[in-house]
């Protein structure tokens, strides 16, 4: 028997899911392996001893989708003998200096990215470690690729989705994913630290349909595309989209919400065959539609 929409759209909704297995013995597990190699390179008798490490991103958030790729950490370096004042004016030598920390370890590639360590592993996928020094109050300084540092405040921001999260049944999390999907099904026009915070933003109440949160989102996110960094560090988190790039958002939004209408009216008369065709056409190829 075919599966209706609602159907196909819990099936798919699994599918790019995280498992329990790759939440722990992949996810955890290569943190935790940040946290080793960190601490046997910086100890607490260091001139630069580490703190510890936190989980960032999408896999902090439980927005993270499969396949997976990269998983984001947090290394946190303290000032304990006066450490920033070494790296307080070259962050570049900071960056560096732990990317070297890596050398002839087990990854099988190593490469700095800016304002991050990105470790490839030999069973596939990369940690992007971003080293940063605590200035106290949840506040860091990271490094911003050009030998200067900015300033953010990520679990801040963490904290802040959970608890969006929380107040609406648990259902921004996986709303997010399919949005992910979406995003990357459609030349990922959003960066993902934006489209979560505009979903987080743009809901007051929020229920456990998938497609009519979809279809709410596309209509009402062009009016919250510049929401400010809920880190309170970064200000509006559109700012990286270009006078050129903002149109074609807008308008990848426009006709999502617009292909949503249509699928949601024909899953309303039973034509569910059309409303998981368009489903497919809005989240992916693997959006299944049999």
């Amino acid at each position: 028997m075919s599966l209706t929409t609602s159907q196909a759209m819990a099936r798919f909704l699994q599918d790019l899911t995280a498992t329990d297995y790759q939440k722990t013995s992949i996810i955890e597990a290569r943190k935790n392996r940040v946290v080793e190699n960190l601490n046997e390179a910086f100890p607490k008798t260091s001139d630069l001893p580490f703190s510890r490490a936190v989980l960032m991103g999408s896999a902090a958030k439980n927005t993270i989708v499969r396949p997976m790729d990269d998983i984001d950490v947090l290394a946190i370096f303290s000032n304990e003998n006066n450490a920033w004042n070494a790296y307080r004016w070259d962050s570049k030598s900071f960056i560096y200096r732990v990317r070297r920390a890596y050398d002839g370890l087990e990854a099988a590639q190593v490469g700095t990215r800016g304002q991050a360590v990105r470790v490839f592993f030999q069973n596939g996928g990369h940690v992007d470690i971003a080293p940063v020094f605590s200035h106290g109050h949840d506040r860091y300084g990271l490094p911003d690729g050009t030998g200067g540092w900015i300033y953010t405040a990520p679990t801040v921001a963490n904290a802040w989705f959970a608890g969006r999260n929380a107040e609406l049944g648990y259902n921004l999390a996986p709303l997010v994913r399919l949005l992910k999907k979406w995003n990357n099904a459609h030349s990922k026009r959003f960066r993902s630290y934006h489209l979560e915070t505009i979903a987080a933003t743009a809901f007051k109440t929020l229920g456990s349909s998938r497609q009519g949160g979809l279809a709410s989102f596309f209509e009402w996110a062009p009016n919250h595309i510049d929401v400010t960094d809920p880190g309170g560090q970064s200000g509006s988190l559109s700012g990286y989209l270009t006078w050129l790039s903002r149109p074609d958002a807008l308008q990848a939004l426009r006709t999502a919400s617009e292909r949503a209408s249509r699928a949601r009216d024909a899953e309303a008369v039973g034509d569910h065959a059309e409303a998981k065709r368009l489903w497919r056409i809005i989240l992916g190829d693997s959006f299944p539609t049999s």
